[in-house]
Formats: structure tokens, sequence, C-alpha cells
């Protein structure tokens, strides 16, 4: 049974479109239990099977992770015998996510009013660029041009530097959590009223969201936010300082956790030093004071830091790459990496379902799917599609 009684077990989406905007919602949906079947063109299916850096037996590791959980099928959604079947799924679904170019599912006649005439509950979840309306709607928009029209791309980095991108398709990711967000939201206004509605996520939206009082800082003050690096302009001391034998991070800009920090160091007297007692004149004198700290940690290792702070409760940590988080306990006792069995490779290690709920918690159920590997069970089953019609269907290229 789909979702294995997650909280979303029972849902349907249908999922259009490609690489990460789109289908991570769909991976989020998934890992609850909704039953997400993946559309892919018959001849090729979605590039992520053959992205990322590194491979295994020629097979991508991205893959097994971001369709985990998914059924996918193929189908030709250009022509008008595609169309009909994207029909035929979406009477008997909950939500519709597509992640093109604004217009396209229009000009396949697969647009918002035609499903709703079929499907008066269809939620249908829009991903894109610039969102499905104003001037720049029509434009390309990958994740890169949302997070710098969005004002992240120009705020990371070392002011030295030009601006810098985070190592990871943030942008995509966000419009898809904020997507899967907007989906649960229809759904109970769904619930209340029996009518779907159009979720439209649009990246440089979305990450705008994320962005503070940037805007506001600007508005009312005149202040434009610059790369600063390492550190958060005028909030201090939270940065990252050097100990005798690597990086080590410390976050202790609140009153109370600074007064903390001040007696760990030896120096109680720094919390009431007028030049840094208080939050406003701590980040005042940010570069002064966490020159005075990372004098100090140099005289440290990352481990005699970690159990100090750890006794003093200054928040603090390592920075973590895969390594440290495989063998990190605390990883470990909340299984926040899980250990999955995949058809090609085997055992794959991968981040698991967050956030954790008491009662209907995700799972792994299965990892990226083989292209087209639930066409039977979709078409023969779901939809009750005959042999003749099938063999049909396949040998154009339709399905």
């Amino acid at each position: 049974m789909a979702g294995e009684n997650g909280p979303l077990t029972g849902l349907r989406m249908i999922e259009m479109g490609q690489l990460l905007a789109g289908p991570f919602c769909g991976q989020l949906m998934a890992d609850f239990g909704c039953e997400v079947i993946k559309i892919e063109q018959p001849k090729a299916g979605d590039p992520l099977r053959e992205w990322g850096r590194e491979k295994a037996d020629g097979k991508s590791l991205w893959w097994p992770v971001a369709a985990r959980n998914k059924k996918c099928i193929t189908l030709n959604a250009r022509v008008p015998e595609g169309q009909e079947i994207i029909k035929k799924l979406v009477k008997q679904s909950d939500f519709l996510l597509e992640n093109f170019r604004p217009g396209t599912m229009e000009k396949w006649n697969l647009g918002y009013d035609t499903l709703s005439s079929i499907n008066k509950g269809i939620i249908m979840v829009r991903v894109s660029g610039y969102g499905q309306t104003g001037p720049y709607a029509p434009k390309a928009g990958y994740a890169a041009v949302g997070e710098a029209m969005g004002g992240l791309r120009y705020v990371v980095g070392d002011p030295s530097t030009p601006p810098s991108r985070v190592g990871i398709s943030l942008g995509d990711t966000i419009a898809a959590t904020y997507a899967c967000m907007g989906a649960l939201m229809a759904l109970h206004h769904r619930h209340v009223t029996g009518v779907g509605q159009v979720v439209d996520s649009a990246i440089y939206e979305a990450v705008l969201q994320m962005m503070e009082s940037l805007v506001t800082e600007y508005d009312k003050a005149g202040y434009i936010r610059e790369r600063t690096g390492s550190f958060l302009p005028n909030v201090a001391p939270s940065n990252v300082y050097k100990a005798k034998d690597g990086d080590f991070l410390i976050a202790a800009n609140q009153d109370s956790v600074f007064k903390r920090l001040a007696e760990m160091m030896g120096e109680p007297e720094l919390a009431d030093d007028e030049r840094y007692a208080t939050h406003n004149a701590r980040g005042a004198r940010q570069k002064e004071l966490d020159d005075h700290i990372n004098k100090w940690t140099k005289t440290k290792t990352v481990a005699e830091l970690t159990e100090m702070t750890d006794k003093a409760g200054v928040p603090s940590g390592v920075l973590y790459r895969a390594p440290e988080m495989l063998e990190d306990p605390h990883f470990k006792a909340r299984e926040a990496i899980v250990e999955v069995m995949d058809k090609h490779l085997g055992k794959l290690k991968m981040q698991s379902m967050f956030p954790k709920l008491s009662q209907t918690p995700g799972k792994v159920r299965w990892t990226g799917p083989e292209h087209g590997e639930h066409n039977d069970e979709i078409y023969k089953g779901l939809l009750g599609m005959d042999d003749a019609t099938y063999a049909d269907y396949k040998g154009r290229g339709i399905i």
C-alpha cells in the first residue's frame, strides 16, 4: 500500500517536470506517504538520472535520493493521446505538480481551467523562476537566477570576492518546500470547501522570503546589506574561530550567553565592559571582539573547546562534512541518516525524512525507480488500459 500509513497516505500527486524545483516538492510529499506518479518522456528521462559529480557503476548517486518513494511512468504529454491520459489521471488524483516554463501546460491543453473542469478538487502546484504572472513570467528561470534576483547571491561570500553561491541548489529546494507547504494549505482549504486551487511558487520569491529585514532596512534606513563572509553584521560574537587543530564555530551573541562565554574564557569582566555588555555594543565592535576570542581559541584544541562550551551552555560546533555526519552519535541516535537498499547500487546512505512525526513518520520505501518502471501498474492497473491499446501506445512512443 502506498505510503505505509504515512500522514499523506491515500493522496495522489502527478509529478510533471524535471530536475529539482518541482521534483523536490514531490520528494517531500512522497516521503510522507503521498503516492507520487512521476511522468517522464518515453525516450529520455529526467536529466537528473545522469546528474551528480560522482557516479557508481555509471549510475547517478543523486537520482536515488531525489526520486525516492516515487512511481515512474513514461508518457509524451506533447501529443493529444498523452494529454488525454493525463486528464484521466487528474480525475483520480489530488495534486498535479509541474515546473515547466509558464504557459507550457496551457499549450498542452492542461491548464488549471481544463483540469479543474475534470476534477474540481484538483490542486495544481506550479513552480517556476518568476511565477505564473508578471512581465518576467515567460522568461527561463533557473535557481541561480532566482537566487540572484531574490537577493541571496549578492550577500553570500567574502567582501573581497565577487558574489558567491551556496554549494547546493538552494533556490530550487526552497521554492519546492514552499510549494509543498502551499499544497498542504490548499488541501486544508479543499477539505473545507471541496474546491482545489493553484499554488504558484516562484524561486525568486521563495528566496526573497528568507532575506529577513533586507528590504525594510533599505526602505527605512537606506542601508544595503553587503557580503560579510563568515559573520552577520552586528551579530557578535557569532563566527568561525581558529583552534589549534581546526575550525570551531561559536554563537554567543545573546547577552546571557555571552556572559557564559566570558566566564568560560576566564574573563567574566568582558560581560560587564560597556564595550561588550549589550548586543548593540558588541555589534559595533564586532571585529575587535572576534579577534579577541580568536586569540583565545587558538590556545585550545577542538575537543577542548567542545567540552568547555558544552559544559558552559554556549552554542558551538564543528563544521561538518559527510564523514563527520556519518560518525556523529547524535545523527545515529536520531537516525538522521538512513541506510536503504538500491537494486543496482546496493546499500546507500542518505538523509532521512524531516520533520519527525511521532505517530506517522516518513519512510524511504524505495530509491529512485527505473525509467518507466511503474508503467504496467499505472496504465494497466490504475487506468485499466487494455493490452492492445498499451502495446499500440508503446509502439508509437506515446508511453
